[in-house]
């Protein structure tokens, strides 16, 4: 692989998973009209994301990313925004408080809109149409018009990113985070449920510390209390909207891809000779590559060799989804293996897509399967004496059916009650809190 790169070279490898775009000139327009348009992260913020992941992989900070398996052009608006936020504020303030160390936010939100398939294609009552890659570029419906893939789409995915971060920086930064209401996180329909109990007595906890603060005379008046930061990330997947909103820094002279704090490779497309690898290599974002069972130790080695040459803290996080039966069998050579090899990475687990499987005529996963993958990510690594950095997990804080299991114990006759996804099923708030708990556990 040449030393020479550009935003544009990836364009010389195999790029999968793909839309067969069916109008050059059109994607070309769309693709120039993003370019032209305003940056939606800043160089700095991403270099202070490789910061805080540069304490992830130390052990001295720990990764929660999270949020919508895709992201919806029709669900679009201000509370949703806010309740996904909301849940993964929950979430940390559960594993802040009771493993007692920061935790470092990012959300899965903000340009979230592209989806890899095992299938480039669908077929329904005899008609074979384009599989559905997200609404960035084709809809949901099975009609040919709305299956072909439309470039306009990704300017409306960066307008859509656009005002979601704008919101995003108004709640992180504008009071909806701050500690002094945490006890106002808890929505009411988890409220009265056994993780919303707990919750609400862990936020009273943090309140009664609150007002001891003040009584004591230190005020809770600082920007840790009343802000947080809150970073975005999606999976780098169609290449030409990445490379269209790829710019140079003009403080470093380097390459940022400025449609995300972070992004990452997913499993399918982390060909060492391909053209995501190719991309990322070049940018000088926080990265992360998904890591499924069938992946050879040698191959995560020379992945990390490739994207991470410098071998800086926090540039790398490994995102292992092995599904819970397997984790203990796969897991522990590609660990060591990489330890072995020196490479400073950030481990962190997905136990969403590994355990994935149809019922009721839907996708969907079990709250105790999400668990099991988790419990023996963080064996595998305290046996292995190397830091079980995060937990990379789909999510909603709405009162979804569409994981089996949890305390309100979903059941297969319970799925098509609210089983809204575009794609894959998500934990909804009461699971998302179970989750957090257990994790806490884990790290206690």
């Amino acid at each position: 692989m040449s030393d020479t790169w550009t935003p544009d070279t990836w364009q010389q490898f195999e790029a999968k998973q793909q839309p067969a775009w069916p109008d050059e000139a059109a994607l070309k327009e769309a693709t120039e009209e993003i370019a032209s348009f305003p940056p939606l992260i800043f160089a700095g913020e991403a270099r202070d994301l490789t910061a805080r992941l540069g304490d992830v992989a130390e052990g001295n900070a720990f990764l929660l990313q999270a949020g919508d398996c895709a992201e919806s052009f029709d669900g679009f608006n201000a509370v949703a925004i806010r309740e996904k936020l909301r849940i993964i504020l929950q979430m940390a303030v559960i594993l802040t408080y009771s493993a007692g160390m920061p935790v470092v936010k990012i959300g899965r939100i903000a340009g979230q809109f592209a989806k890899p398939r095992s299938n480039p294609t669908e077929t329904q009552d005899g008609a074979e149409l384009p599989s559905f890659l997200g609404h960035m570029v084709n809809d949901v419906e099975f009609s040919e018009t709305d299956r072909t893939p439309n470039p306009k789409r990704l300017v409306r995915a960066y307008n859509q990113s656009s005002s979601t971060l704008n919101l995003l920086r108004a709640f992180s930064q504008g009071g909806f985070a701050d500690l002094n209401r945490v006890q106002s996180w808890n929505q009411e329909f988890v409220a009265n449920s056994p993780e919303g109990q707990r919750y609400s007595d862990l936020a009273e906890e943090i309140s009664r510390a609150l007002r001891f603060m003040q009584t004591a005379g230190i005020t809770s008046d600082h920007s840790e209390v009343r802000e947080t930061e809150f970073f975005t990330s999606h999976e780098a997947l169609i290449l030409q909207y990445e490379e269209a909103l790829t710019r140079k820094d003009s403080l470093t002279d380097e390459w940022y891809d400025c449609s995300a704090h972070m992004v990452w490779i997913g499993e399918r497309t982390r060909q060492l000779d391909g053209a995501h690898v190719e991309f990322m290599r070049g940018i000088k974002n926080p990265i992360g590559c998904k890591v499924g069972p069938t992946a050879a130790p040698n191959d995560v080695i020379q992945l990390c060799e490739k994207l991470n040459p410098e071998n800086t803290p926090g540039r790398l996080t490994l995102i292992t989804r092995m599904g819970a039966d397997k984790v203990e069998d796969q897991l522990p050579n590609i660990v060591q293996k990489v330890t072995d090899s020196g490479a400073k990475v950030v481990w962190a687990c997905d136990p969403m897509h590994g355990n994935t499987f149809s019922e009721a005529g839907v996708k969907t996963r079990h709250f105790e399967h999400v668990v099991a993958e988790v419990a023996s990510f963080f064996k595998v690594h305290r046996q292995l004496g190397t830091v079980p950095g995060g937990i990379h997990v789909e999510l909603t804080g709405e009162d979804v059916t569409e994981c089996l299991g949890g305390s309100m114990e979903i059941e297969s006759d319970d799925l098509s009650k609210r089983y809204e996804s575009v794609c894959d099923p998500r934990l909804n708030a009461n699971q998302s809190l179970d989750l957090a708990f257990r994790v806490a556990e884990l790290l206690g």
